[in-house]
């Protein structure tokens, strides 16, 4: 099998997590020192990078991983009314059945993440979860991944639904699907120009196969070594 490994987002790709996040982020706003954001607001600032979105809410860079810190840590109390993305845990069930080996990569807690997918049966369509990353250090633990594990770049790909997560996987050299269901908006994301662009989970699957058979395309056209005797 030439694609052996799908690695997922958690917020926004799996968890629908969005409104959790806004209504924790607005609740810690005065504690340092941003403005709360209306939901007008809200859907501006889904056209926007994670950088972009930091330098327009003026908080001290400083502050930045406190405040991340904080709103993980709110999250926890929220996780038993968290749902997954529609129809998410059906297109998991399909790609485990398939033969490939799911993971996640998530600047989320592990804990955060096992009792999420524990509550709703999703623990067994998982091998790995990579938490706790950096907000921009994505690209370090799929690298890491990768030597781990002693995979190439085309076995692995990587689904999520911010622009952070399209850099993460162009860094990394690996292809990347983005997913319009989360955080930014499609056109956010397609200016970042990913590999793939999905509006509904049922696609991703669709997606993968016809990279796969890419992929083996490819490789059957490459004509082996021959020696003359």
């Amino acid at each position: 099998m030439a694609l052996k490994v799908i690695v997922f987002d958690f917020d926004g790709t799996l968890a629908d997590t969005y409104e959790a996040f806004v209504e924790i982020a607005n609740s810690l706003s005065g504690e340092f020192g941003y403005k709360p954001v209306n939901e007008q607001e809200q859907e501006k600032l889904k056209h926007l990078s994670a950088r972009d979105l930091i330098k327009q809410s003026e908080i001290s860079p400083l502050k930045i991983p406190f405040v991340l810190k904080r709103v993980k840590s709110e999250l926890t109390h929220k996780i038993a009314e968290l749902k997954p993305i529609k129809n998410i845990p059906h297109c998991l069930q399909q790609l485990k059945a398939k033969g490939y080996n799911l993971g996640i990569i998530t600047s989320n807690t592990e804990d955060n993440v096992v009792r999420f997918l524990e509550n709703h049966g999703m623990e067994k369509f998982f091998d790995f979860i990579y938490a706790g990353t950096t907000l921009f250090g994505k690209h370090k633990i799929i690298k890491k991944l990768l030597k781990d594990q002693q995979l190439l770049s085309h076995e692995v790909i990587y689904i999520g639904d911010e622009t952070r997560d399209i850099n993460s996987a162009k860094k990394s050299h690996v292809k990347c699907v983005a997913v319009t269901w989360g955080f930014n908006s499609g056109e956010a994301l397609a200016k970042q120009k990913p590999d793939f662009l999905i509006h509904q989970p049922c696609e991703l699957v669709t997606i993968l196969d016809n990279y796969q058979y890419q992929i083996i395309e490819v490789q059957s056209n490459v004509n082996p070594l021959t020696m003359e005797g």
